[in-house]
C-alpha cells in the first residue's frame, strides 16, 4: 500500500507525454506493454548466475520498466482525452493480472536461482486471490478494496530484486543462508534476490487476501 500513495506524483511526471497522444488509443498502450512484459518474462526466465545472466536481468529490468510505464499511460491518456471505457478498464485489469502472475511464474521457473519449484506458484496464487478479494468487494456493491500488498508495492519489490540479482550474477554471490527454525518451515536453507520477491509477494498476497476478505467482510456485516 506504500507504494500505492504515489501514483498521484507519477501521474505529473507522465504529463509531458501524455500531452502528445491526443490520438492514441489506449487500449494499444497497454497491448504493446504486453509485449515489453513478456521479453521480461522470458530474459527472467533463462538468466544465469553468470554474467550473461547479469545482463538478462538488467534487459529484464529496462524491459519491465517500459511495460510498467506503457500501463500507467494507458489509463493517464484515457481519462486525460475522454477515452474512458468498460471494456478499456476490463482490458487493463485482465493484462495487470496476467503479466503479475506471470512475472512470478517466470522466476519461479528458473532452475539457476529457485530451487524450490512450488515457490513461484504459490506466489502467483496467493497474488491472484489478493487481486480477486478487491474486485469481489465491487462485485458485492462495494467501493474496490486497495488494501494490503498492492500492485505497486509488489512491482517495486520485484525491481528491487531483480537488480540486487544482477548485481549477484556478476559478481558470483552465493544465496544467503536462512535460519533453521525458518528453513524447517518453508522447507528450503538458502535466499537469494529473486527469490526474496517470491516469498515477500507470497506473503504479501496471504496479508492482502486476509485484509482484504476482513474488510469487506465488516462492511457487509454492517450494512446489514
Amino acid at each position: 500500500m506504500a507504494f500505492e500513495k504515489a501514483r498521484s506524483w507519477h501521474t505529473k511526471l507522465l504529463k509531458p507525454f501524455v500531452d502528445r497522444m491526443a490520438n492514441v488509443d489506449p487500449a494499444t498502450l497497454t497491448w504493446i506493454s504486453v509485449l515489453f512484459a513478456a521479453g521480461s518474462c522470458y530474459l527472467l526466465a533463462t538468466a544465469g548466475r553468470d554474467s550473461d545472466g547479469g545482463w538478462r536481468l538488467i534487459g529484464a529490468f529496462a524491459l519491465l520498466f517500459v511495460a510498467a510505464e506503457l500501463d500507467a499511460l494507458d489509463g493517464a491518456v484515457a481519462r486525460a482525452y475522454d477515452k474512458v471505457s468498460k471494456y478499456g478498464d476490463w482490458l487493463d485489469h485482465t493484462i495487470d493480472r496476467l503479466v503479475d502472475l506471470s512475472l512470478l511464474i517466470a522466476i519461479g521457473i528458473n532452475t539457476a536461482w529457485i530451487s524450490v519449484h512450488w515457490l513461484g506458484w504459490a506466489a502467483a496464487t496467493m497474488t491472484l486471490l489478493g487481486s480477486y478479494m478487491g474486485t469481489q468487494a465491487q462485485s458485492v456493491g462495494l467501493d474496490r478494496n486497495y488494501g494490503g500488498f498492492s500492485r505497486a508495492d509488489r512491482l517495486v519489490t520485484t525491481f528491487v530484486g531483480i537488480f540486487l540479482g544482477a548485481i549477484m550474477a556478476f559478481q558470483g554471490t552465493a544465496d544467503l543462508e536462512i535460519p533453521d527454525v525458518i528453513a524447517n518451515l518453508v522447507g528450503f536453507g538458502e535466499i537469494n534476490a529473486l527469490s526474496a520477491v517470491l516469498m515477500i509477494s507470497l506473503l504479501g498476497g496471504i496479508w492482502t487476501f486476509l485484509t482484504r476478505a476482513s474488510s469487506s467482510r465488516k462492511e457487509l456485516l454492517d450494512g446489514e
